[in-house]
């Protein structure tokens, strides 16, 4: 006997287990009419938020690391101010 295993597929409100998460899910929405809450990131469903934040850490991490090692361009390394004059200098004074 495993005592230290959890069943992920087993609802925690009247105790019947099924075969996959998402009839689970579809269970709590339609007999217990618990909330679901949704990944904003993919859509996935959740019935606790905590389940939720877990999932969102560690599928959609890999993408925010992606994003933050992203070289820059150039231009972008230079400081917002350098930039804005850039800009703004092919602007006149005379209109």
């Amino acid at each position: 006997m495993d005592f230290f295993r959890r069943n992920k597929n087993k609802c925690e409100q009247c105790g019947e287990k099924f075969s996959n998460y998402d009839e689970l899910i579809h269970h709590a929405r339609h007999v217990h009419h618990h909330p679901i809450v949704k990944c904003t990131g993919c859509g996935k469903e959740f019935i606790h938020e905590k389940d939720r934040f877990h999932h969102a850490r560690e599928e959609h991490e890999k993408k925010m690391k992606e994003r933050s090692h992203k070289v820059a361009k150039p231009d972008e390394r230079r400081p917002p101010q350098d930039r804005v004059d850039k800009q703004t200098r092919h602007f006149s004074d005379d209109l």
